[in-house]
């Protein structure tokens, strides 16, 4: 799809690491696609970074910006509607302080939407993945976080806040302040935690998560340590998710999430928490899914004003 009169819609998973954008025409197809680095510095200089992106990817798909209709953002935290600031979003500096829909439409000069990233996970299995009824979608990397569908339906709350799991007492001490900001749930099981673990148990300090998957295939025994611990604490969250919603299979994804190493301890240890233990599977989408959902939730609003 090029030239003038070409349509599209802008997808955008913001991560507290990586930006991951993507432009779709009108029938889902991407037009293009891009993944870079966060800029550490958050704020204005994450919106101004999204808009140089979504210059590159009109460049590269061959059409102007002014053909991209309308955008969906995915980020962590909850949308708060009263002041356009994103609460509980502590890897992305800023957006607790200032009102990030309000930014992102003035730089931009589009019509957007913020929705929650796991939330938009969620969205593109529905839409792109597995397609169940009834399914959680658990988001694990810097963070942890979870969408949920109940009946085909994105379930929100409240608040909005449905699926911040970051916070289950889970892994720690719940009254403890240093998880108060995290979650205690996050506090034991993100990424920070994992080297942290690994370390503890003798691997080296300057070490990735990547790292440490690379020294569990090598055969290192505090790679497999700190992953086994870890897995034996999702699965419980797996167990008290599942214990509640009754979901009929619990999806995974993020650059944690996604590892089959630690999936597969996973549900080995969920089998030793409870007698029924919902299937376990890693998202098909694999660390695409918030991106996909992001243009699926952006083409459904688009045709709604058709």
């Amino acid at each position: 799809m090029t030239g003038p009169k070409a349509e599209a819609v802008f997808g955008i998973d913001l991560g507290g690491t990586k930006l991951h954008t993507a432009l779709a025409d009108r029938d889902g197809a991407i037009l293009a696609e891009r993944v870079e680095p966060t800029d550490r510095r958050g704020g204005l200089d994450v919106i101004a970074q999204i808009d140089a992106a979504l210059k590159h990817l009109a460049e590269e798909a061959g059409i102007a910006p002014q053909s991209v209709r309308l955008g969906v953002m995915g980020c962590p935290g909850v949308l708060q509607p009263q002041t356009g600031s994103v609460a509980v979003a502590p890897n992305i500096p800023g957006f607790d302080r200032m009102d990030v829909l309000r930014e992102l439409e003035a730089c931009l000069r589009l019509p957007m939407t913020v929705e929650n990233d796991v939330n938009l996970a969620a969205e593109g299995e529905l839409w792109r993945g597995r397609r169940s009824a009834n399914f959680v979608f658990v988001a694990h990397g810097t963070g942890i976080g979870m969408g949920i569908v109940a009946n085909g339906a994105l379930v929100r709350g409240h608040k909005g806040a449905a699926g911040e799991i970051a916070y289950l007492p889970l892994g720690g001490d719940p009254f403890d302040p240093k998880g108060f900001r995290l979650g205690t749930l996050e506090t034991a099981i993100g990424s920070a935690a994992i080297v942290h673990r690994f370390t503890a148990h003798g691997g080296r300090a300057d070490a990735t998560v990547r790292n440490i998957f690379d020294a569990l295939r090598d055969g290192d025994a505090a790679a497999d340590l700190a992953l086994d611990e870890t897995a034996a604490i999702l699965a419980q969250a797996v167990a008290a998710v599942a214990s509640v919603l009754d979901p009929e299979v619990v999806i995974t994804g993020g650059s944690i999430g996604a590892r089959r190493e630690l999936i597969a301890r996973v549900r080995v240890h969920l089998a030793r928490c409870m007698p029924m233990p919902p299937p376990v599977e890693i998202s098909a989408l694999g660390d695409r899914a918030a991106v996909v959902g992001a243009l699926g939730v952006a083409l459904r609003r688009l045709g709604e004003q058709a």
